[in-house]
């Protein structure tokens, strides 16, 4: 299994590290200085703002299909259906409450239609990753790992295209961004689907409460830990946002954005190694394999990483900060 660990996590970094620069420094980064720093920084916290709430649009379902889809490969067929149509459900009553909470704190207009289409951004992407837990699941994660970056780099397609090339007809707007990502993440849940439905037969939709009312029960755990860890990574620009007054509180979530961007692709990094053990673990678990060899030599490369990131931004946060 280390083997198998390790070849996976070559590929899938080299994916990722080929894509994700370009796509922090070439494309996002320019989009923020297009726009300018008040736009972005409006953006970015209507962005977080949604994705506090990116919970209700899983409830746990992703991390609790990929643990046991990775000890029954039988089950994306039989439960595809059922966890399909929760996950329809699920963005129904997402739509509902984020709009609700957002008119409370006084979003209005502009901000209301851009968490529409962010809204919906998310809603892809929560569908997205519910594909890939099917995919890497069955230990296909050559696929899961195309799939991780095929978002991106359909983004710097579109995204390239119309800040470079003047395609769009006049001044570049942080909305277009926007638009681009709804392409993208459709584009790219299509692909996953494609894929799931080659590898385990034809799917289709079911409606079935009892079964509904089983997996949210089983995922509760998930659903905790991924809500607690929501609210810890992004509350602040939605703080800084809403405390501030307009315009500065914009302008001050857009500086936040420029350091954090750097944050979330480190965090990003480790998050691909959970990608691929929470699948191996539980398949060795399944068949009483030992696993404190893969959890010795993953601690051993994620602390590696981190203290060589937390030292280099510590001697050349300057410089860093310059190139953002």
């Amino acid at each position: 299994m280390q083997k198998k660990f390790l070849k996976n996590l070559i590929f899938l970094l080299f994916l990722n590290l080929l894509v994700k620069p370009f796509w922090i420094l070439g494309v996002d980064r320019q989009v923020q200085n297009v726009v300018g720093t008040q736009d972005y920084g409006f953006y970015f916290a209507v962005f977080n703002f949604s994705y506090l709430f990116f919970i209700f649009l899983d409830l746990g379902i992703t991390n609790f299909n990929n643990r046991n889809i990775a000890r029954n490969n039988h089950q994306p067929k039989e439960h595809f259906g059922g966890m399909a149509s929760m996950k329809l459900l699920l963005g129904l009553a997402y739509g509902v409450l984020v709009f609700l909470v957002a008119w409370l704190i006084g979003y209005r207009g502009r901000q209301l239609s851009m968490l529409a289409w962010v809204g919906f951004n998310q809603f892809l992407l929560s569908f997205i990753l519910y594909l890939r837990s099917n995919i890497s699941g069955l230990l296909l994660f050559s696929y899961d790992s195309v799939i991780s970056v095929m978002d991106r780099l359909l983004m710097i397609g579109i995204v390239g295209v119309l800040l470079w090339t003047g395609v769009a007809g006049g001044r570049f707007s942080i909305e277009w961004f926007v638009y681009s990502q709804t392409a993208a993440y459709f584009i790219t849940a299509c692909f996953a689907l494609a894929v799931l439905w080659r590898k385990s037969g034809r799917l289709s939709m079911r409606w079935d409460f009892s079964f509904f009312k089983m997996i949210l029960r089983r995922s509760f755990p998930f659903a905790l830990l991924v809500l607690i860890m929501s609210f810890y990574s992004r509350m602040d620009s939605v703080m800084i946002e809403r405390l501030l007054p307009f315009p500065l509180g914009d302008q001050q979530a857009g500086v936040y954005a420029q350091a954090y961007r750097l944050l979330d692709a480190a965090q990003n990094m480790a998050y691909l190694f959970a990608v691929l053990l929470l699948p191996l673990f539980s398949k060795m678990l399944k068949e009483n394999k030992p696993v404190s060899g893969l959890v010795r030599l993953s601690f051993l490369l994620i602390m590696s990483g981190a203290v060589l990131v937390a030292v280099s931004a510590q001697f050349f946060a300057h410089d860093i900060m310059q190139l953002m």
